[in-house]
């Protein structure tokens, strides 16, 4: 039997209706560009939060997890914004942003284990509100397709929880299809799947899990993307995706403030590394895109100040080692970094790694290699229950 149901079902006495698993994701390249209306560049992980549910008929959200303490029993009707703290705010957030919507869906019992690191830049969250919302929403009839899905998992975590976060991560659970990278135009988006075979090309993408979690409801990020918004509204367009690359300089000389112009610099240019990155992979030429992974930490290190020490020595001694080229991923502040790798020079590169933060007296990081996986999807098809207030029956 599948993990998450035997979970389930120590939990609540019964069999699932199913699993549903939704993946974390690494950020090839586009940083804060979902925020102000740009391009981005995810891949999906083969790391997974599984969700394990089955249907009620009263109204009632009963959420329990493997990886975080207490249970949560909610009612429906009851759900708004402000009112659920913890991880259960996630998953009844989504249940409150597909009521919202319309969508027919009911009550539920919840289980959710995860293998991908929380906090770690890899979008734990976004996979736990896509997992949550495809579950729902097959659980109780209501049909949904993945890019809705998404938006809605999204308004749950902006809405609902409280972080402003742009589309990408949500998309990325959603959409990713495997051996590829999806290039979403969060402004009008159609997902492209773009070829990400590395291993044909002898490379592989290491991931630098540092183990310094971040937390993007402390008003950072908040804080970063006010500080877009105030850029857009003083060069007069309506997001910074609008401001062109080639007229970066003279937006910048328009700008008084200067912590403004850093971020303002930063979209611009890392909405043309998409550009330039989306390029190479379609021409087959994913090594020469590592000097633009680089170039984007800097600049998310020294414009956009959303690194950590921690992040920079994985991304400097990466590159010592023979990285072809590295950068911070994720909204920062901790978290991970990836680094594009010969085949070869990737046990080198994960080592060098290792020993500076041993060096450095940090925790020792987890490093691994990801793989293009695939988005949203069932897992497991378990019983079924019926019942006014949810009592269960043994599946046939």
């Amino acid at each position: 039997m599948n993990t998450a149901a035997e979970g389930f079902e120590r939990a609540y006495g019964y069999a699932p209706g199913g699993v549903w698993a939704a993946p974390g994701r690494v950020n090839l390249i586009g940083e804060y560009t979902d925020v102000n209306e740009g391009h981005v560049l995810p891949i999906a992980l083969p790391q997974c939060t599984r969700v394990a549910a089955a249907a009620r008929t009263d109204g009632v959200l009963r959420l329990r997890s493997r990886e975080a303490a207490g249970a949560a029993e909610l009612s429906l009707a009851e759900l708004a914004p402000g009112r659920v703290e913890g991880w259960a705010a996630y998953p009844a957030g989504v249940a409150w942003a597909l009521r919202e919507a319309g969508l027919p869906v009911g009550g539920a019992d919840v289980y959710v284990e995860s293998d991908v690191p929380a906090g770690a830049g890899l979008s734990s969250s976004a996979a736990l509100e896509v997992a949550t919302a495809l579950a729902l929403t097959e659980l109780h009839g209501a049909a949904c397709d993945p890019l809705a899905l998404a938006r809605l998992a999204q308004r749950a975590e902006n809405a609902f929880v409280g972080v402003p976060c742009g589309l990408m991560d949500q998309a990325a659970s959603a959409c990713c299809t495997a051996g590829h990278a999806l290039h979403l135009d969060t402004r009008d988006p159609a997902p492209r799947q773009v070829p990400f075979d590395l291993a044909a090309h002898g490379l592989r993408l290491l991931v630098v899990d540092t183990r310094v979690r971040h937390a993007l409801a402390d008003g950072a990020y908040a804080a970063r993307r006010a500080g877009c918004e105030a850029g857009a509204r003083a060069l007069g367009v309506r997001a910074l995706r609008d401001v062109p690359y080639g007229e970066l300089d003279a937006a910048l000389d328009g700008l008084a403030d200067a912590g403004v112009r850093r971020l303002v610099r930063h979209v611009v240019t890392e909405g043309e590394r998409v550009r330039r990155v989306v390029e190479l992979l379609g021409a087959g030429e994913p090594r020469a895109a590592g000097p633009l992974l680089t170039a984007g930490h800097a600049s998310l290190r020294d414009d956009f100040a959303v690194s950590c020490p921690e992040l920079d020595l994985a991304v400097a001694v990466a590159n010592e080692a023979g990285a072809l080229g590295a950068r911070m991923t994720g909204a920062g502040f901790g978290g991970s970094a990836l680094a594009l790798v010969e085949e070869p020079a990737a046990e080198a590169v994960r080592g060098a790694v290792t020993a500076a933060f041993a060096a450095a007296g940090h925790r020792p990081p987890r490093v691994f290699a990801a793989v293009a996986g695939g988005g949203a999807r069932r897992v497991y098809r378990g019983g079924e229950r019926t019942g006014a207030t949810g009592a269960p029956r043994t599946p046939p």
